[in-house]
């Protein structure tokens, strides 16, 4: 049988920060490979690592130590005006924060990302986008004309239209309310089930819970790990975490 191939490999990653008051050690030779097509969520307590691992497997930070593959290419070897190409065509993301354009509608907020990549943006990929997340009928929309959720869905719909081979979200739901944030999940985990890759930062068991798995970060380290756990599985595992 053939191994699923990985979207992200993380090997023996570093990142230490340096200030007056010393060395911080954000993260200490994390190793972990992320398979494709599949959901994996990151929590860990305040200060964990996790969204500098975030950073990192996005190519938004460079490590201090051992490498990032992305589909096959090592973030390491790329120079920053490739590591941006590269990022625009093979990596997505989704922030808590909308990052939506208030004077542009949904439809050009979708379409934006190419447009400043010098691609014009097919009006029947932005379309399709759209209705991906169920916003086919609010394509002229401004943000401000959106409830939070929608305008969510908008940002996912801009993340899917490059048909990127990683989705990197934090915090997703952090600024929805819960019934909003379970849409946003559900749609989260549709993707992965059609063979998109998605890796979440997040504090929530509950949004945890969709995930195939959760990788558990504590002092830079990844410290355990839970496949296909409820809720209360989760939150049980981050209050031993706490305790510590």
């Amino acid at each position: 049988m053939q191994a699923t191939p990985a979207a992200v490999t993380l090997d023996g990653l570093s990142r230490t920060y340096r200030s007056r008051a010393g060395s911080v050690h954000a993260l200490r030779g994390v190793t972990h490979v992320f398979q494709r097509g599949t959901f994996t969520a990151i929590m860990g307590p305040s200060g964990s690592g996790k969204s500098t691992l975030l950073q990192l497997a996005a190519g938004l930070d460079r490590p201090t130590g051992g490498q990032v593959t992305v589909g096959g290419t090592r973030l390491d070897t790329l120079n920053e005006s490739q590591l941006t190409r590269f990022r625009r065509t093979a990596m997505a993301f989704v922030f808590q924060s909308y990052n939506l354009l208030d004077a542009l509608t949904a439809f050009d907020n979708v379409a934006l990302p190419a447009r400043l990549a010098g691609r014009r943006a097919d009006p029947t990929t932005v379309r399709t986008a759209l209705a991906h997340v169920g916003l086919a009928e609010h394509a002229r929309r401004r943000p401000s004309e959106l409830s939070g959720g929608q305008q969510q869905r908008v940002a996912i719909a801009r993340a899917l239209h490059g048909r990127p081979d990683v989705l990197f979200a934090d915090e997703p739901t952090g600024a929805l309310d819960r019934g909003t944030g379970r849409d946003v999940l559900g749609l989260l985990r549709s993707l992965a089930d059609g063979g998109q890759s998605v890796v979440m930062v997040t504090h929530d068991p509950l949004a945890a819970s969709y995930a195939d798995g959760v990788l558990f970060l504590a002092d830079g380290q990844i410290v355990g790990h839970l496949a296909h756990a409820d809720a209360g599985q989760i939150a049980e595992t981050m209050n031993d975490l706490e305790r510590r």
